[in-house]
């Protein structure tokens, strides 16, 4: 079992001892959204795919949360941001933006890339820097530093 999911399935009995009712329910959501994975292709999760599963349902609760601001639902973006919390930690620790356009610089440089033509390259480039920043920082930072060239 991977570590991230018996840390999970640690802090689940915890929060149910502690009768954290708002933390027992994103936790038994995220451990079923594994096991969903895990039954449907008959595997044991890894800690990179635990990852990518996170990483999805945390993108989900960003769209979700997009959704109730402009609903203007505060009891629903509250749970949201709640949810998010508890996603983000067990992801690893996410590049500040100053990390992240160093590294991102560094591919550039890497590649010879020059200006926008070049974005593919350096998005295929960067699948090593999507489990500490989200694709859209990375895409962002990217267009930013190459229309800077």
């Amino acid at each position: 079992m991977s570590e991230i999911k018996e840390r999970m399935m640690q802090d689940l009995k915890d929060a149910m001892k502690s009768g954290d009712t708002a933390r027992r329910d994103a936790l038994r959501l995220l451990s079923a959204s594994l096991k969903q994975v895990e039954v449907d292709e008959r595997i044991e999760l890894s800690d990179e795919r635990v990852i990518g599963i996170l990483k999805s349902a945390y993108k989900q609760r960003e769209d979700a949360l997009e959704a109730y601001t402009q609903a203007q639902r505060q009891d629903l973006i509250q749970k949201e941001k709640l949810e998010m919390d508890i996603i983000l930690s067990y992801l690893p620790k996410q590049l500040s933006d100053e990390e992240l356009a160093q590294r991102v610089a560094g591919l550039i440089d890497s590649l010879q890339a020059q200006g926008m033509k070049d974005l593919g390259k350096v998005m295929s480039a960067s699948k090593e820097l999507s489990s500490v920043a989200s694709g859209k920082r990375i895409s962002e930072m990217a267009k930013r530093l190459l229309g800077s060239q």
